[in-house]
């Protein structure tokens, strides 16, 4: 009896353990990818983001760790980001190496977890318009709700939220109010509850999440990506629509097809190629600047100039459509155009060229009497001269001369063929005689 007590004691004793999965196991099947969101945050980040974010669903990764360092960025482009990070049912968590500020911080919000490096800092997320000022009220109030909204999202205390986008909320202890936005160091985001934990590398940071035996997958922008990125950044916008638009001046004034025609092609295609990447334009976009290049050469060889005006208006539409936000890409499509006509204007000013596309489809030469052309004969030198007619004159007729036949009218009545007439005025290509009898009058 006590022998099976024993045994019964120890298979109690032994039941725990022999529950418990298999660490090793476990841990060797584990995988997490590590995505990194650095420098500046624009809508060319988001189509990397996506991609990786798909990635690590369909390899059914455990987590997704961000790894975080960035001064920030645009704000519709961080809402849309943050609307995919929402969207997944991975666990995310931030790893702030270094900085996230601005539309950084409201992202790392909307992780599930936020880890920092002890020098590491977050916050200072007011929004700011292009020439460093600070947005209208409009803006402001949006943004705020966004980061409490951000802040509620993750079940941390949304003051802090506030008083990272607002000067006026006031936190002395932490350095905010008075004008000062709130950025949070490494432990005063672990005081607020803004930061799960401090840690010194990536590597600890597995370690203490749980996954320091886990498969790490990185990922990294590919070439086309990185070039979307570039191209889409609301500085290089315009600069890429100018330079087409400038070259397109420059073709128009120089013979043949050459570089300025080049680098508009290039430049369009770098735009359309770009936005079409991240994800901010499609094929639709592409079609319709097609359509609108082929009515522009089509105005060419058709009447009216409703052609050219539609597909002027196609252009400019298809470039608003693959921007994304129609008011920042009509103020890039207006700063184009003033370039390009100021580049127009300095052309013929400055230089006197002609548009030498025009040159070939219009008459440009002059016919005028220095260049040795006339609109007709004048014969003057006839005026007085008798002829006989060799036709009768209904009024008009033919006359001989010198044995030159003449075509003439006759000034007034009816001369019959055979007479003696004189020339009396003389008009251009028309002759006037009248009969006379009496040969060498007015010589």
């Amino acid at each position: 009896m006590r022998k099976m007590l024993g045994i019964v004691l120890l298979f109690l004793l032994m039941l725990p353990t022999l529950m418990l999965p298999s660490s090793g196991a476990d841990a060797a099947s584990q995988k997490v990818y590590k995505v990194p969101i650095h420098k500046e945050i624009e809508k060319g980040l988001y189509a990397f983001l996506q991609r990786s974010f798909q990635e690590a669903e369909e390899a059914g990764a455990d987590a997704i760790f961000l790894d975080i360092n960035t001064p920030g960025g645009f704000t519709d482009a961080a809402g849309q980001i943050a609307r995919l990070f929402d969207n997944t049912e991975l666990p995310i968590i931030a790893f702030i190496d270094d900085r996230a500020l601005s539309a950084g911080a409201f992202l790392a919000l909307h992780a599930d977890y936020i880890y920092m490096v002890p020098n590491g800092t977050m916050g200072a997320a007011q929004v700011i318009v292009a020439d460093g000022t600070a947005a209208d009220v409009k803006a402001h109030s949006a943004w705020m709700a966004d980061m409490i909204n951000a802040a509620e999202s993750s079940k941390r205390n949304p003051l802090y939220a506030q008083a990272m986008a607002d000067p006026h909320i006031d936190l002395p202890e932490y350095r905010a109010g008075k004008g000062d936005l709130l950025t949070l160091r490494a432990k005063e985001a672990e005081e607020v509850g803004y930061s799960e934990g401090t840690v010194t590398s990536f590597e600890a940071l597995l370690k203490e999440t749980g996954y320091e035996n886990a498969e790490v997958i990185s990922t990294s922008e590919t070439f086309a990506e990185s070039v979307a990125r570039f191209v889409t950044h609301p500085i290089v916008v315009p600069i890429l629509l100018s330079i087409a638009g400038l070259g397109l001046v420059l073709e128009l004034y120089s013979p043949g097809f050459g570089v300025p025609g080049t680098m508009a092609l290039t430049s369009l295609f770098l735009f359309f190629f770009g936005h079409l990447v991240a994800g901010l334009a499609g094929y639709e976009t592409i079609i319709l600047f097609i359509i609108g290049i082929g009515l522009v050469i089509a105005e060419f060889f058709l009447p009216g100039g409703i052609a050219g005006i539609i597909g002027s208006l196609a252009i400019i539409g298809s470039i608003i459509m693959a921007g994304g936000n129609p008011l920042y890409m009509g103020i890039s499509v207006l700063i184009a155009i003033a370039i390009a006509a100021t580049g127009m204007g300095i052309i013929m000013k400055f230089f006197g060229k002609k548009l030498h596309l025009l040159n070939k489809m219009v008459l440009m030469d002059a016919t005028d009497t220095e260049s040795g052309y006339v609109s007709n004969v004048n014969r003057v030198e006839l005026l007085g001269k008798i002829a006989k007619t060799t036709t009768p004159l209904r009024p008009a007729g033919t006359i001989e001369l010198d044995g030159e036949r003449i075509d003439v009218v006759s000034q007034g009545s009816y001369i019959d063929r055979g007479k003696d007439v004189i020339i009396v005025k003389v008009e251009g290509s028309r002759i006037v005689v009248r009969e006379t009898d009496e040969k060498g009058e007015n010589e």
